[in-house]
C-alpha cells in the first residue's frame, strides 16, 4: 500500500472532486430559488467563488504541512491497518470524528488556527455557498496535526484524508438555512438546526456545536447548544466589517494577529496572543 493510494484502489481524490460540479449546481440552483423569494446575497456568492478560486490555486502549489506531517507518522507507525474489516472502518470513523472535533473546537479557541478558520464564518448569509467558502491558507497553518495520531496508529494517510472529505462533503448541505429540524436525529447527528447554531454570532451561540458528522461528541464535553426559537442566528463576524474581497478577507485576522503579536511585550504574553481564544 503506497502512502497516497487509498486502500480500497477507488480513487477518492477524482471522485470527490468530480463531485464540485454537482455541489457548484446545488448552490446555483439555491441561490437561484433564494433570489426568486428576494432573500439572496450576490457579493457573498461572489466572494465565495473568488475565495474557492484561490484556494484550488493554492493547491497547485503543493504547500502543505500535511504532507511531511503525515509521511512521519506514517513512517513511525505503531502497526498497519489495512482497512479489511468493518470494526477498523468504524474505528477509522469514530477516531476521525473525535480527531475533528478536536481540531474544530482549536480552530475556534486557539487564534493561531482561527486566524485561517474565520474565513469559514465570514458569510453574513448562511448558504449552500458558505460551505465553500473556507480560505486558502489553511494548509500552512498546521492544523493537520490533529489527525496525524490516526496515521500514527496505522491508518493510511488517503484513507484519514478521504474519510475527512467525506466529513466535509456531508457537512455540505448543514449550510442550507432553510432545511428544518430532524426530530430524533438531531440526539446523534450534527444536522442543519445545530449548524445554524455554530455559525451564530449571537453570543449564546458562539463556539458551539463543533461536530462534524456526530453531535454527540459535543454532548459528552458540554459545547451543544440547541437552536431556539426566540432567538434566530445572526451570522458574520462578531466585531469585524464585512469584507468581500477573498485576499483581503483570508489576510485580516492574520494581521490582526500580526498587530497584536508586534505590540506584545515579553514571551509570555506573546505565546497567550498566538494560542488564546480570539479576542476583539
Amino acid at each position: 500500500m503506497t502512502l497516497l493510494a487509498p486502500p480500497s484502489g477507488l480513487p477518492l481524490p477524482r471522485v470527490l472532486g468530480g463531485l464540485l460540479g454537482l455541489v457548484l449546481a446545488a448552490v446555483l440552483v439555491e441561490a437561484l430559488v433564494l433570489w426568486h423569494r428576494g432573500r439572496y446575497d450576490w457579493r457573498a456568492l461572489a466572494t465565495t467563488l473568488g475565495d474557492l478560486a484561490l484556494r484550488r490555486a493554492a493547491g497547485f502549489t503543493g504547500l502543505s504541512l500535511a504532507t511531511p506531517l503525515f509521511s512521519w507518522a506514517w513512517a513511525h507507525r505503531l502497526t498497519t491497518l489495512d482497512l479489511s474489516t468493518g470494526g477498523q472502518w468504524v474505528g477509522l470513523f469514530l477516531l476521525s470524528e473525535a480527531a475533528y472535533y478536536g481540531f474544530h473546537r482549536a480552530s475556534h479557541r486557539v487564534r493561531w488556527f482561527w486566524a485561517s478558520h474565520a474565513v469559514h464564518h465570514s458569510s453574513p448569509q448562511l448558504t449552500l455557498a458558505a460551505a465553500l467558502r473556507l480560505g486558502w491558507l489553511g494548509k500552512l497553518s498546521g492544523s493537520t496535526v490533529f489527525f496525524v495520531p490516526l496515521v500514527w496508529l496505522g491508518f493510511a494517510p488517503a484513507a484519514v484524508l478521504g474519510v475527512l472529505s467525506l466529513n466535509l462533503l456531508y457537512q455540505f448541505w448543514l449550510h442550507a438555512e432553510w432545511l428544518p429540524r430532524l426530530g430524533p436525529l438531531e440526539w446523534v447527528l450534527n444536522t442543519p438546526s445545530h449548524h445554524r447554531v455554530h455559525h451564530a454570532c449571537n453570543p449564546r451561540y458562539i463556539d458551539r456545536n463543533y461536530g462534524g458528522v456526530l453531535i454527540v461528541f459535543d454532548r459528552l464535553f458540554g459545547t451543544f447548544q440547541a437552536e431556539q426559537a426566540d432567538e434566530p442566528p445572526r451570522y458574520g463576524l462578531a466585531g469585524r466589517p464585512r469584507i468581500d474581497n477573498p485576499v483581503r478577507l483570508a489576510l485580516s485576522e492574520w494581521q490582526h494577529l500580526g498587530r497584536d503579536l508586534w505590540a506584545a511585550t515579553g514571551w509570555r504574553q506573546r505565546l497567550s496572543v498566538l494560542v488564546g481564544p480570539p479576542g476583539p
